[in-house]
């Protein structure tokens, strides 16, 4: 089968390219800039968007939805966020088309349907959730607003990537209302703590939690949170990130709320978001040169059994097995497709599935049958192994599990191994260039420094840790002092 794809050792971006479009996640589209999520890579969206939905209602969120359009004037209300992402906005300017007289079956843009305001087709929703909250914001009693939506968002990339950087692309914002600074900030970090929990405990991907320099921080916010995970190239990829957004909205929209003691006060905010960026975070961090390779927890289809038979005396024997498999499997919360077509040996059907990443084959025989074993292949080490039928199901719920726990130890492991201190230039230079990974060293807190390291080796601050150790230290590009490392690395 014409299958194969570039090997991550000859080229890492193209390797990256060929399994997103031959595992069939997602396919290049007519608009420049955008993509079309297929099927598979949408169902694997789902599952994120499943669990993530309910970490959210079970913190105490509700999902709305905000309209796609921002009128101009109030995505400048708040300057930073508007200067921000002024470069990246699509704008509507006119409502209507018309034919056009001189080309027969062309249109054109009809010049008397201009808007009397132009849109901004929304890269973020602060600007028209706060001025909605305007209006339902008064006292005290009507806080916290805890509101979550699910939306796209478009942000005019000029060079893209699939997943990791389109023009157009899904996501989850936040975006909460508090009466103090203090209820607003432990929004902030619990949001965080959700993010890092499905990162690791569903992706089984390891994040670092950190705050963002003031040079990274999200336009309009008194501080970013995020977290950072560590792709096999040695990238580093923001997976999250929550901001406390002080009262700076709240300031520009004029949304105020009367306090227990009568006194009008400007109302705090949240923001924080994750996008289907999380796909190519997930794809980069786990998968190898065969396919993909999914978490059980959040792959679109966790089992996959094969038949292997000459014959319909012998398919009819395996089907009964395989039936009485399958609805065991599917009581124990397993997703599981049975794939008996025909049209396919059972070979390309098992290079099929590992280049899916489904994490558990199953493939059943006569010969099986007759010694009441099958043979059971995991996708993440390639082992087979022959288990009894007797049991199977018990025993493949036990094998996810492992998989699972798999995935991220090995995950945890390279990022240990790719997570190294520089304590001079020197340094520095040899582990970006030679190592890659993250790299931990003294920083002298100035976003001169920061821009002019930035400058030299594209390397970025990724985050400061959170309960990161203070320790005395010298800057290693200035020899200013220092008193705490923060993660450096080139990113995506």
């Amino acid at each position: 089968m014409a299958k194969e794809i570039t090997s991550r050792a000859q080229d890492y971006s193209q390797w990256y390219n060929d399994l997103i479009l031959k595992a069939g996640l997602a396919d290049y589209s007519a608009v420049r800039g955008c993509m079309v999520i297929k099927p598979y890579g949408y169902a694997l969206w789902e599952n994120m968007r499943d669990a993530l939905d309910k970490m959210f209602k079970d913190t105490g969120h509700v999902n709305a939805y905000f309209p796609l359009f921002v009128p101009k004037s109030l995505f400048e209300a708040e300057e930073k966020n508007a200067e921000g992402f002024a470069k990246e906005c699509a704008v509507v300017t006119h409502y209507r088309l018309k034919a056009d007289p001189d080309n027969k079956g062309k249109l054109i843009v009809d010049p008397e349907a201009r808007l009397e305001e132009e849109l901004v087709v929304r890269p973020t929703s602060e600007a028209i959730i706060w001025n909605t909250y305007k209006g339902w914001i008064q006292s005290y009693r009507d806080l916290p607003i805890l509101v979550n939506q699910w939306a796209n968002v478009v942000r005019w990339e000029m060079r893209t990537r699939l997943f990791l950087r389109t023009a157009e692309f899904l996501w989850q914002e936040g975006h909460t209302a508090h009466a103090s600074k203090e209820e607003a900030i432990a929004e902030t970090e619990q949001m965080l703590d959700v993010y890092a929990d499905f990162a690791e405990n569903w992706m089984a991907l390891p994040v670092v939690k950190g705050v963002k320099t003031p040079n990274e921080r999200f336009a309009g916010a008194e501080d970013t949170y995020c977290i950072e995970a560590l792709m096999q190239d040695g990238k580093a990829l923001q997976a999250g990130t929550s901001h406390f957004l002080g009262q700076n909205f709240a300031k520009a929209f004029d949304v105020k709320f009367s306090d227990k003691n009568n006194k009008l006060d400007y109302v705090w905010a949240t923001s924080w978001g994750v996008s289907t960026r999380l796909i190519g975070a997930l794809v980069m961090a786990h998968s190898d040169d065969d396919g993909l390779v999914l978490p059980p927890k959040i792959a679109p289809l966790q089992v996959v059994i094969v038949p292997i038979y000459k014959g319909e005396e012998q398919k009819a024997a395996i089907d009964a097995k395989v039936n009485e498999l399958m609805k065991q499997l599917k009581a124990a919360g397993v997703s599981v497709k049975y794939d008996d077509n025909d049209a396919a040996r059972p070979g390309w059907k098992f290079a099929e599935y590992e280049m899916k990443g489904v994490p558990v084959r199953i493939a059943m025989g006569a010969r099986d049958l007759e010694n009441n074993v099958a043979e059971v292949a995991r996708r993440d080490t390639k082992e087979k192994m022959s288990l009894s039928i007797d049991g199977l199901a018990d025993n493949v719920v036990k094998l996810l599990d492992e998989i699972q726990q798999n995935i991220y130890n090995r995950a945890n492991a390279f990022r240990q191994e790719n997570t190294r201190e520089a304590n001079t230039w020197d340094e520095f230079l040899k582990l970006l260039d030679e190592k890659a990974g993250f790299v931990s060293a003294h920083w002298d807190g100035t976003p001169e420094t920061e821009e002019k390291i930035k400058e030299l080796t594209k390397a970025t601050i990724r985050c400061i840790p959170l309960n990161n150790k203070q320790e005395e230290g010298k800057c290693v590009l200035t020899g200013n002092t220092s008193k705490q490392r923060v993660l450096f690395a080139r990113a995506y």
